[in-house]
């Protein structure tokens, strides 16, 4: 392969970073869009007159759409190992802007009935073959193409750029709640901007990935790249490592990001408007964090990281989200959530480098993204509306206890796995 130590400047080495993040970035938004305006967009495409019932269905589609990632991340993570990171990444931008363009001219259920939320459907599937394709290609670009010493600050810039597309996302709709719109108009069409937005910026991260810095596959056989039969029989400790370290993270991560600003106006009882200013400044800060725990890891390994996370994580879940439902102060709440947040960093901050170097060049999108995507859809991509259900019957604690269960779950896997910076596979190629 192309190795970046020796061929890449500094300046090339931070360029190839900034377009790879950005592009990501404006995936990302556009997947966040849904969730950020689903409060909005509901009862347009549901007309059950409970509102918990309608973020239900809509959550019920957001879950769905993840059933999609697996999918792309194993058709992304096969083009990207065979022809290319570049290539992978483009093809993925491209279905993202389609599936929102759809949203934003999607017609309302009383303008076509059933045809309305499955055209709704239709789109979330797009884009979730479309982001499950974007995290193992995007994941492996940026561990690759950063030196060994550097890896982890790097490849951290993928969750800050996933966190800054829901950051423009929140931003967006408090402009159009506090500037530009009433809430009638909001309900009635103004959700639809963002999703015409999110095309188009689609579009602009489209141009800019065809320019992008190449980090070609290895130099192999080519029979082993992208191949998902050599994937599951040369490297399945590596995937149930990719499985273990992913659940309880990512369903911390849903559950304090996406699933909280609803938690805030359904549990909390604060307004949407004010939910959404609180859901803003925590996820910038959250956004910042993410590098500083990166260069953390490059200095004393991955492991440490990881295993603060699981237990931090299994201690203070309960305790946190107990907390947070029973209070009346805007900022207990937000202090609580933000201590949620500094806890999951220790995971988000460096999942993505920590998947990176468990695989060889020939199969490394492809190990990245498949087990990452399948776990997501199982415990991401369902939190919501697991969280809504247990609301619904009355049980909303048990969704504390069903985080923690994950998060312990993945502890044990910390525990027992051997810390990457050690014995990373891009070293091992180098």
């Amino acid at each position: 392969m192309i190795h970046y130590e020796t061929t890449t400047t500094t300046a090339q080495r931070i360029k190839a970073i900034f377009t790879g993040s950005i592009g990501n970035l404006v995936e990302w938004y556009d997947w966040y869009a849904y969730a950020a305006f689903a409060i909005y967009f509901a009862p347009a495409f549901f007309p059950n007159s409970d509102p918990t019932a309608q973020l239900l269905d809509t959550a019920a589609i957001f879950a769905v759409g993840f059933l999609m990632r697996p999918v792309g991340g194993w058709l992304f993570g096969r083009i990207a190992d065979r022809t290319g990171r570049r290539t992978a990444m483009t093809l993925s931008v491209l279905l993202m802007s389609l599936g929102s363009m759809l949203i934003a001219i999607a017609p309302t259920y009383k303008m076509a009935g059933l045809l309305s939320p499955i055209i709704l459907l239709v789109a979330r599937l797009l884009q979730g073959l479309s982001v499950g394709g974007e995290y193992g290609t995007s994941a492996t670009y940026l561990s690759e193409i950063a030196t060994s010493e550097r890896r982890g600050f790097y490849s951290s810039f993928q969750y800050v750029t996933l966190i800054g597309g829901q950051l423009i996302a929140l931003g967006i709709q408090m402009l159009l709640q506090k500037v530009f719109l009433t809430s009638e108009q909001l309900h009635e069409w103004g959700w639809r901007i963002p999703f015409f937005i999110g095309a188009a910026l689609s579009v602009f991260a489209l141009i800019i990935r065809r320019h992008m810095q190449e980090t070609a596959p290895a130099e192999k056989d080519n029979r082993k790249r992208g191949s998902l039969p050599v994937l599951l029989k040369e490297h399945p400790r590596a995937v149930l490592t990719v499985v273990g370290l992913t659940m309880g993270g990512t369903l911390a991560f849903y559950t304090y990001t996406t699933y909280m600003q609803k938690f805030l106006v359904n549990t909390v009882h604060l307004s949407k408007e004010r939910s959404t200013e609180l859901t803003f400044w925590l996820m910038l800060i959250y956004a910042c964090i993410q590098p500083l725990w990166g260069m953390l890891s490059d200095k004393i390994g991955r492991k440490p990281l990881l295993l603060g996370f699981g237990i931090l994580g299994t201690l203070f879940t309960v305790p946190i989200l107990t907390a947070i439902s029973h209070t009346s102060s805007e900022w207990t709440a937000f202090f609580l959530i933000l201590a949620a947040l500094i806890i999951v960093s220790g995971y988000t901050s460096i999942n993505a480098v920590v998947k990176a170097e468990l695989f060889p060049s020939e199969i490394r999108a492809l190990g990245v993204g498949l087990p990452y995507a399948l776990t997501v859809a199982l415990f991401g991509g369902t939190a919501e509306y697991i969280a809504f259900y247990f609301k619904k019957s009355g049980h909303e604690s048990l969704y504390y206890w069903y985080i923690t269960g994950c998060i312990f779950i993945s502890l044990i896997v910390y525990t027992v796995v051997r810390d990457t910076k050690r014995t990373s596979w891009m070293d091992k190629e180098q």
